[in-house]
């Protein structure tokens, strides 16, 4: 029998999947629930337990992982009768690997305390592929001891796994991060099109592009989406719209000017108004092509 704690894995979807796979390859027992059936039976073949319900699956856990798309839901999953807390057992450590506001994940471990729930918040970053390779970067938030406890879980999750602070740190460490790719997908996308209309190799200037100081893990990853106009969701526009009003909110109570992510908030706004929000953020590229002229 493992040694290892048993895991309840709650949310299940781009991300959810390959990370909770991940810890299956690491000899964890998961025990997973979703809305999606399909979900589950991909959890199940990897050699997970689907469960019925969230109650059903946290029951016997020693580690609860969440992974949902926003405050709402999980708020949604973690409070009621049927929730997280009422049916955790004493002890228990939830790690909500969601991304949503720092205010949230301060109640949530303030609620949880009460429950005799420890809770830290750790938000992620690397996208579908880094959720695939294991390579995550994981920010933190909570005490150093459930971080310490938590430790061995991340290191199958990521490569890159820090302590950020106080519950809700790992939040704001993500809210800058979300900030940090959108403006940088955003300059790579005028980029593009500033080359392609002037009749560059567009393969060829980003290569070289990449290979200095204005190379990035965004152009990196991002490079043949923009190629190939392939913006099949890994992160989709939906998400990194809620992400930019949680930066832009978080960033405005503490008097924090952000007038290049306030744009950059506004094009994402206007590329999921017109229908791309399903695509992946990576699509700003079509923001682009759209001002410049271009038949989209």
């Amino acid at each position: 029998m493992s040694t290892l704690p048993k895991v309840a894995w709650i949310g299940l979807g781009i991300m959810g999947s390959p990370m909770s796979e991940n810890l299956l390859k690491a000899g964890y027992q998961v025990t997973g629930f979703t809305l999606e059936q399909d979900k589950l039976d991909r959890l199940a073949k990897a050699g997970g337990t689907a469960a019925a319900s969230i109650a059903e699956a946290v029951a016997d856990a020693d580690v609860i992982v969440t992974m949902v798309p926003a405050s709402p839901q999980v708020e949604a999953i973690a409070y009621g009768p049927d929730g997280i807390l009422e049916n955790a057992k004493q002890g228990a450590l939830l790690i909500d690997m969601s991304s949503i506001t720092p205010q949230t994940s301060v109640d949530l471990a303030k609620a949880a305390a009460d429950k005799g729930v420890r809770v830290l918040d750790a938000p992620v970053s690397g996208g579908e592929a880094g959720a695939i390779e294991a390579v995550l970067s994981i920010m933190v938030g909570g005490e150093k001891a459930d971080f310490d406890t938590a430790k061995p879980l991340f290191d199958a999750l990521g490569k890159t796994i820090v302590l950020c602070g106080p519950h809700g740190s790992g939040q704001t460490v993500k809210a800058a991060n979300q900030l940090i790719v959108a403006v940088n997908i955003q300059a790579c996308a005028e980029a593009v099109v500033f080359l392609e209309k002037s009749g560059v190799d567009l393969t060829a200037a980003l290569d070289v592009l990449n290979g200095g100081l204005a190379g990035s893990t965004v152009l990196t990853r991002k490079k043949d989406n923009f190629l190939k106009r392939d913006f099949a969701p890994g992160f989709r526009i939906d998400l990194h719209h809620k992400d930019m009003g949680i930066v832009t909110d978080a960033a405005r109570n503490v008097g924090a000017a952000l007038p290049v992510g306030a744009v950059v908030a506004q094009l994402v706004a206007s590329l999921r108004a017109q229908g791309d929000g399903g695509l992946d953020h990576s699509a700003l590229l079509r923001a682009v092509e759209r001002l410049s002229g271009s038949q989209v």
